[in-house]
């Protein structure tokens, strides 16, 4: 899909690095994926892992990524243990959405989320949820999720709140 000056799709293998580099910048070190566990979920899922990439430098600007399951509730260790994947979950539980600082405001982000929404739903999904923190909040509910409230989550020793988008 394309959107703007950014073509939307599954991530590479090749891109994985890039992916990293991104994250790195956009999430502090306590809230970051680690290489290995970034690399990890793109292995075990790669039709998850959605890249919005700028066509003239041909570079990654952002990605939505996230596991399937069965489960209906988020827990912490859907950050680091892609074998919690389950390919005919019908629930996605969303890990990391991050968007270069220099691309932000410029709608990726839902861009993202929409295409995200729309190929999941294709693929029988019925539930998507993420964890965020109060400052998100808002955003996510312009994007179309519903607060469900504080979560058992405490990733990077942050309070999150669980962000569900029916699909």
């Amino acid at each position: 899909m394309d959107y703007k000056n950014f073509t939307l799709r599954t991530i590479e293998p090749d891109e994985i690095d890039q992916a990293i580099a991104i994250e790195q910048i956009c999430f502090p070190p306590n809230e970051a994926c680690s290489p290995a566990h970034m690399r990890a979920r793109a292995a075990a899922a790669p039709d998850l892992f959605l890249v919005a990439v700028d066509r003239e430098k041909g570079r990654l600007a952002g990605y939505l990524n996230g596991l399937a399951t069965g489960e209906t509730v988020f827990w912490d260790e859907f950050f680091t243990d892609e074998r919690l994947h389950v390919p005919a979950g019908e629930t996605v539980m969303l890990l990391g959405l991050a968007v270069l600082p220099a691309c932000q405001l410029q709608g990726i982000a839902r861009a993202l989320v929409n295409e995200y929404r729309r190929r999941e739903q294709e693929n029988g999904r019925h539930l998507l949820l993420l964890t965020c923190l109060d400052a998100k909040v808002d955003m996510y509910r312009k994007l179309g999720f519903t607060d469900n409230g504080l979560a058992a989550s405490t990733w990077g020793g942050e309070q999150w709140h669980e962000m569900a988008c029916r699909i």
